[in-house]
């Protein structure tokens, strides 16, 4: 299994544990996080690219992925919106690879993994075009003028998902009165 750190910045030699800022865990133990290979592409956007991903898992049923999924070879989505496509266009990012020995399991379905420790990474691997990125994954890349319809839905569904820095998501759309 293979672990990383998604960064834009370039130069990282070690990481260090910190204060998670999810209210869900334990705000006195600092951690570091990664990602697995599986999961990687849900990262392999601009760090504060809203966005919405899903990908099939084990209990995923027919009817989702006729409807969530555009063809029969892609099994993972990738959603932002509209104003990002030209950000993305613009950024490089590096993947940080850990040695996954050194890592718990935190959430098999979003791949994230923690430790407590130091981590020096054993690897560095720069991406310079993160369409071409996603691409070569299989990934489908929708662009979208506003995620939260997507949001919504995605959630009821038999799908894997995970919602990432939604905070910086356009706002939602309120129905017009007629």
């Amino acid at each position: 299994m293979r672990l990383f750190h998604v960064s834009e910045e370039s130069n990282i030699e070690f990481f260090l544990p910190r204060i998670p800022t999810r209210m869900d865990l334990d705000q006195t133990k600092g951690l570091i996080w990664a990602i697995n290979e599986k999961c990687l592409p849900n990262f392999l956007t601009p760090r504060n690219c809203p966005r919405v991903c899903y990908h099939v898992g084990p209990n995923t049923s027919e009817t989702d992925k006729l409807t969530f999924l555009s063809s029969k070879s892609t099994s993972h989505v990738v959603v932002i919106e509209q104003k990002w496509f030209e950000i993305m266009q613009n950024t490089n990012l590096y993947l940080y690879e850990f040695n996954a020995s050194e890592f718990e399991l935190l959430d098999e379905n979003a791949g994230y993994f923690i430790s407590d420790k130091k981590q020096f990474p054993k690897n560095k691997i720069e991406i310079g075009n993160l369409f071409t990125a996603l691409f070569s994954r299989n990934i489908e890349l929708r662009l979208v003028d506003n995620l939260w319809d997507i949001y919504d839905e995605i959630q009821k569904t038999t799908l894997n998902w995970s919602m990432c820095r939604m905070g910086f998501a356009q706002p939602r759309k309120t129905p017009r009165l007629k």
